[in-house]
Formats: structure tokens, C-alpha cells, sequence
């Protein structure tokens, strides 16, 4: 077996990481960008420059990105040059005065066209305001207050009230993709307004429906994730959000443009009354969009909502060249087939070097993982190993048009020894001890304080 070595960092990253600790609580903006839900002390947290799926850290060492491809924000790959054209066009003519910018009314108009049921649009320029956008819109429209969701849908109080209980024990959130989500700052008066059910399990929806019907506004969720609806989950929520006149929301910020031209309920033929985009409709570049019917949307005339910076002309034209340009390369058909290589890569490889591996989720948005007590530990073994190599892994892989079937190829070869030392340090049952002699301690794999 390799010798357990001390992998060397790049000093001039970690050493800028080291630095944002002190000066950003948490230390990075997002949650899944922090160093330590990968390999903490060696991951490189930051990047000098980004191309099609290959990054370089501030140490100048290149690196294949095989995680999610910007936490899901680059579908066509960083920096994608179409993209990247729309965009410095509209800055060299201004991307900000005091006049709007007509981008935005052709994004409206090229929304609607990719789906008919939505009938006007307001736009933010990140995931968890423009969730917070619809669920204030749903709540006007319909004058009640109450929440019914499954799924994660972002850092809001609306979503974290769901945490708050009469003994702060609950984590009612645990389940819902994100565990540990403590709603510290959340005022307590929310207690009760946001309401948990499962995936699949319409029963739970009715029971809610049942207790609080007449003062639910909405049920927000995500018309896939890891797994497709069961048959007429989809059609019973719907059923049931319009016998109780409850607007459907769905979140499309993960799922969205990956599996079809525009939202991925357009595969199940079950229309929301209000859908929200973010991640990938910019392509890197912050856009987010809250389409709906018009008997929902107009309440956002009477509801104040407004913000200088949705108004900058960036996004929308950022947005219009990512959709015209993922409708051109056909993108659902692309990350079906290259996720589906590394599924069936992972799993060829864990057959043979006899690895217990796990993956779930659509190719898509695939998650790959052990089935093994020290699952999280073989995981960080592996990010660790693959650093040296060249590549960036973690617990998924959200394929983007800059992965081709080389990228797959190559990457398989490169982790097949990993594989390889793996699987004895599974027999051993001593990883921990060789992450310890590696100096990499166990990632993380929720929400929780650095210090």
C-alpha cells in the first residue's frame, strides 16, 4: 500500500484562507465552498483562474474540477466564452445607470416561451432571496402565513422557522439535504409558520393540509432532487394546493436547466403557480428569476419588493446568452450522458477493487459516496489523494457541457490506485489512522461553527 504522506499545500492559498478566517465568519461565503466539507488544511479554497472545468489556485497548480462545477452556477463551464462575450458587450455599453436595461424584457419573454403556464417574471440575483421573493409574493396572494415545505430552500427566516421549537432541541430541517441548521437570529414569533413533509410521502402534506389548510400560503419544494416523484406524488400535490388554494411553488435553483430546456417539472407535465431559477440561468453570473401566473405575480405590486442591483443589465444579459446557448448543445442530453459515465465508472471501480461505493441522485446531480460507517472519512481519503493528482472531488459531481468523455476517462484511471489504497485501509479499518497521518482531519458534512 502507498505510504501515508503529508500532502503539501499550497501555502499562498491556505495562507489566504488562514486570513479570511479571521475576517469572515465562517470564513467563506457559502457554506459548500468552505474548505473543511472537503479535506480542511489542504483543500485550496481559492482560485486565481477558471476555464471550461479546469481551475488554478493561487499557488498557480491546475486543477480538473470534478465536483459541481461552481456549486451547481456553471453549467456550460467557467467562464464559457459565448457568455463571457454577451457580457463584456454590455459592460463596454454600461451595465448600470439610471435607466433600466431591455435584457430583462427579453429574458422575460424567453422564460414565458419555455413555459407557457407562467405568465409574467420578477428577477433577484441570488437563490435564497428570490425564494424569499416567492414566498412573500405567495403569502400576499393569498393572505395567510403558513408555510408547508420539503426540501432545502436557503438561509431565510421564512425556511429556519421551521428549527424553531419550545426547547431549541428540534432540527426539524435534518432530513431536508442540510443538517444542523440552528435558527439562531430567527425571530421566535415564527415558531409554527413553516412546516415540514417528506419527499414522495403525500400522506404528510395532507396531514398538514388537514391541520392548516385555510392558513397555508404555499408548499414550496423541489419537483426533483435526488430521486423522480413517485407516480402521482406530483399530480397529488398539485391537487391538493388547489383544493386548499395554496399556491405551489417550485424551487428550480438546483434542478433547473440540467434536465430540460428551462425547468425540470416540464418532464413530469405538472405546472407550479410560481418557479424560481438561480445557479445556472447566469452561468456564474448572479441572476435569478421568480416566474409565475399573473393571479399570484401581481401581488407583487402590492407587497414592496425592490432592489437597486436587479436592475443592472449583467444579469439578464448573462442569462439570455446561457439559455439560448444550453438550448443549442442540447444540455440535458449532455449531463445525462456524462453523469451517467461517472456513475457507472464509480461503481465498475468499486466492483473490482472491492470498495462498498454508493451514488445517488439523477446523472445530473449526482452524489457519490460509501456505504460505510466511515463514510465522510473515506470520502475526505479520497479528496485528499486526488489533490495530488490533479483533481478537485467531493461528495458529488454535477456535470457541465466543458466535461467531455475524456475528462471521465482520465479521471477514472487517476483514481482507480486510490481505489486501490482504499480498499486496504478498509480492510485495515484504520482509516481514521491514516488521515491522521496525513494530517487531514474527517471533513465536515453540515452546517457548524470553524472555532
Amino acid at each position: 500500500m502507498h505510504t501515508p504522506t503529508h500532502p503539501a499545500p499550497g501555502p499562498v492559498t491556505q495562507a489566504m484562507y488562514e486570513r479570511a478566517r479571521q475576517l469572515i465568519p465562517g470564513g467563506t461565503q457559502l457554506l459548500s465552498k468552505r474548505p473543511e466539507m472537503f479535506a480542511p488544511g489542504l483543500w485550496p479554497a481559492y482560485a486565481r483562474e477558471a476555464s471550461g472545468c479546469e481551475v488554478v489556485d493561487l499557488d498557480g497548480r491546475r486543477f480538473i474540477d470534478m465536483t459541481t462545477s461552481g456549486i451547481g452556477s456553471c453549467l456550460l463551464g467557467f467562464a464559457d466564452p459565448d457568455v463571457t462575450a454577451a457580457v463584456q458587450k454590455r459592460i463596454a455599453q454600461g451595465a448600470m445607470c439610471t435607466l433600466n436595461f431591455a435584457e430583462e424584457v427579453e429574458l422575460a419573454e424567453l422564460l414565458i416561451e419555455l413555459h407557457p403556464w407562467a405568465e409574467q417574471v420578477r428577477y433577484a440575483r441570488s437563490g435564497g432571496e428570490s425564494m424569499s421573493i416567492a414566498v412573500r409574493i405567495a403569502r400576499a396572494a393569498t393572505g395567510r402565513d403558513k408555510v408547508a415545505f420539503c426540501g432545502y430552500h436557503g438561509w431565510s427566516d421564512w425556511y429556519l422557522a421551521a428549527n424553531i421549537s419550545p426547547d431549541g432541541a428540534s432540527d426539524s430541517l435534518h432530513g431536508h439535504l442540510l443538517p444542523g441548521l440552528a435558527p439562531a437570529g430567527v425571530p421566535r414569533g415564527l415558531a409554527g409558520t413553516a412546516l415540514p413533509f417528506s419527499y414522495n410521502k403525500l400522506e404528510e402534506l395532507e396531514r398538514i393540509l388537514q391541520q392548516h389548510g385555510n392558513q397555508i400560503a404555499a408548499v414550496v419544494m423541489e419537483p426533483t432532487r435526488s430521486t423522480d416523484p413517485a407516480p402521482g406524488f406530483l399530480e397529488g400535490v398539485r391537487e391538493l394546493c388547489d383544493r386548499w388554494g395554496a399556491a405551489l411553488v417550485f424551487d428550480e435553483i438546483s434542478s433547473g436547466w440540467r434536465m430540460a430546456a428551462g425547468g425540470a417539472h416540464l418532464n413530469y407535465g405538472v405546472m407550479p403557480d410560481i418557479a424560481v431559477f438561480a445557479k445556472a440561468l447566469g452561468n456564474g453570473h448572479p441572476m435569478a428569476a421568480i416566474i409565475g401566473r399573473r393571479r399570484f405575480m401581481d401581488a407583487a405590486q402590492t407587497s414592496f419588493i425592490s432592489s437597486t442591483y436587479w436592475t443592472e443589465g449583467v444579469g439578464p444579459t448573462a442569462a439570455v446568452a446561457t439559455i439560448r446557448k444550453l438550448q443549442a448543445v442540447n444540455i440535458a442530453s449532455h449531463t445525462r450522458h456524462i453523469g451517467g459515465l461517472m456513475r457507472d465508472g464509480w461503481h465498475r471501480l468499486g466492483h473490482e477493487q472491492g470498495v462498498p461505493v454508493k451514488t445517488s441522485g439523477h446523472p445530473a446531480l449526482l452524489y457519490l459516496s460509501f456505504d460505510h460507517e466511515h463514510a465522510a472519512a473515506l470520502g475526505t481519503f479520497v479528496t485528499a489523494r486526488m489533490l495530488d493528482r490533479g483533481y478537485l472531488t467531493g461528495s458529488g459531481f454535477y456535470p457541465g457541457f466543458a466535461h467531455k468523455e475524456s475528462h471521465i476517462v482520465a479521471f477514472l484511471q487517476a483514481i482507480e490506485p486510490v481505489f486501490a489504497e482504499l480498499s486496504q485501509v478498509i480492510q485495515k479499518g484504520d482509516v481514521l489512522h491514516q488521515l491522521q497521518a496525513m494530517g487531514v482531519p474527517v471533513r465536515h458534512t453540515g452546517f457548524a461553527r470553524l472555532t
